[in-house]
């Protein structure tokens, strides 16, 4: 493994105790991304818990649907965000949520909460609700494979807008993305914790912004400009990684 960039070797979440010079069965998801990659006994790959640190590891073994591998040494490197980012995004359609989720993953927020908003396009029954969330659940998993993130951000069980309000975070800044607001972030005191809430296709129902900004969520706009739900919050996301965190 030596001289390869670390850019180059795949990584893999492996759930579950990781120690030196352990051999492991991969879980099936990777197994399968190993069969897809071509990846051959001897592949040096990268695999992490999601309890900080990764280890260097190499395959011992694959076939369809299997891999094995023997953990070699382990690093910690710190690629988690001094800003702790609450995403609290009203449920969209389509493919928006995912992308939400993915690239709000690759920017560094610590925790997604999916909201049922009066707006939100996507009505899910309870068994359809657990499985969209298992999904979504991957969809992070895969992005902090792909962005080298060693801790996976939370992604709550999906909670009515009332519900939310009544558990969002007291502590830090409460945002609430608004293209008529009167402020920008730049006006905004630089914190350590952000909880911002993001509505659906449509925004808000005026009657919700009211409730939010009741319970203490500060109305801000991000630019002249009218964004897509799945634009808003990454945009807003990565202004204020630049801001207060560590771009």
């Amino acid at each position: 493994m030596k001289g390869l960039p670390s850019r180059v070797v795949p990584r893999f979440f492996a759930p579950g105790q990781l120690s030196l010079g352990a051999e492991i069965d991969l879980p099936e998801r990777a197994a399968r991304h190993c069969a897809v990659l071509r990846l051959r006994r001897g592949a040096a790959v990268v695999l992490f818990n999601g309890e900080g640190g990764e280890f260097s590891a190499e395959l011992t073994g694959i076939s369809r649907g299997a891999a094995r591998a023997y953990l070699i040494s382990r690093q910690a490197p710190e690629r988690e965000s001094p800003l702790a980012i609450a995403l609290a995004q009203c449920l969209s359609s389509g493919d928006r949520m995912d992308a939400t989720l993915q690239k709000s993953t690759e920017l560094g927020v610590s925790k997604i909460v999916p909201i049922a908003s009066e707006r939100s396009i996507v009505k899910l029954s309870s068994d359809r609700a657990d499985k969209r969330v298992a999904h979504w659940r991957n969809v992070v998993i895969a992005a902090c494979e792909q962005c080298g993130r060693n801790h996976i951000p939370e992604v709550a069980a999906i909670i009515g807008f009332d519900a939310f309000l009544g558990q969002a975070a007291t502590d830090g800044l409460r945002l609430l993305l608004a293209p008529d607001a009167d402020r920008g972030l730049k006006q905004l005191e630089p914190h350590g914790k952000v909880t911002l809430l993001v509505g659906p296709e449509g925004g808000l129902a005026p009657e919700e912004r009211q409730r939010a900004e009741a319970s203490g969520f500060v109305p801000v706009r991000f630019g002249p400009r009218v964004l897509r739900t799945e634009t808003a919050p990454l945009a807003a996301i990565a202004a204020m990684q630049a801001m207060w965190g560590d771009c």
